[in-house]
């Protein structure tokens, strides 16, 4: 089995939520740097949060996530939607490229069906040359149509989670996903950061989760912590990390300790 390293920037790290519309540049750009400088030969497939701009298109038309929405969502809005989460993307990319990271572009919506709203059928050989090429695949949170004749939103967690499984049967296995947001990681109920979380002690994790600053439609940190929960059983552990600490992603890229929580791999 040849190992991938995942990657995730937050939509919290990157945009202010609470702020329609708002890219947190300077973040984008330092991240994007220590991903350039640090990963070397490590292959790595990178996800990203859509932040206030996806998000705050899907509030505002009454555009969700999972099942899919009877009746259907306008094809105005799924347009508003998509594009609104690809402006971020955009942003995303330019960063990376000035960076010289090596950074390809892989729209979920152009390679990924949903299935009453769960990303389901889709086409591995895009994103599997590009890392063949040496190259960082980029995805994101996004609009994809689904079988039943709708449309929903496929957040990144749920993109990265369904590559995790299809990429392991094609004899690739996701030894570690990086969770980049705006915490140290998963915090107690007393405010201190929960340094290992296993499938003994999730329930105490979830209780602990707060709600979720600024508008997202797809579950915040109680998600990412469901997520790993599913990855871990696949085999691979989560860190769950502060990316607004400057040289944090270049140090975990080089194999260094770097504090958050970690959600450790199933061992049975």
């Amino acid at each position: 089995m040849t190992d991938l390293l995942m990657i995730k920037w937050g939509g919290s790290l990157l945009t202010d939520k609470q702020r329609p519309g708002h890219a947190r540049d300077d973040v984008i750009e330092r991240l994007a740097s220590e991903l350039a400088s640090a990963r070397g030969t490590t292959r790595v497939v990178l996800g990203h949060g859509s932040g206030s701009f996806g998000h705050v298109a899907a509030r505002k038309h009454g555009v969700g996530s999972g099942p899919a929405a009877d009746p259907p969502p306008s094809a105005v809005a799924i347009a508003a939607v998509q594009r609104a989460a690809a402006a971020l993307h955009g942003r995303v990319m330019g960063a990376l490229e000035r960076a010289e990271a090596g950074a390809y572009s892989l729209p979920p919506s152009a390679f990924m069906v949903a299935s009453r709203g769960r990303a389901r059928a889709l086409t591995l050989e895009p994103l599997e040359s590009a890392l063949d090429l040496g190259l960082v695949p980029v995805v994101y949170g996004d609009m994809l149509t689904d079988q039943a004749g709708s449309a929903a939103v496929c957040s990144t967690e749920a993109v990265l989670a369904t590559l995790v499984g299809r990429l392991r049967r094609r004899g690739q296995r996701v030894s570690k996903l990086l969770w980049l947001g705006e915490t140290t990681g998963i915090y107690d109920r007393h405010g201190e950061v929960i340094p290992h979380i296993d499938r003994q002690t999730v329930a105490d994790a979830r209780a602990a989760i707060g709600v979720t600053r600024g508008v997202d439609v797809t579950g915040g940190m109680m998600l990412r912590l469901e997520t790993a929960r599913v990855l871990a059983r696949a085999g691979t552990e989560s860190w769950i990390v502060d990316g607004t600490v400057p040289g944090l992603l270049a140090n975990a890229l080089r194999g260094e300790s770097v504090p958050g929580t970690c959600f450790a791999a199933d061992s049975r």
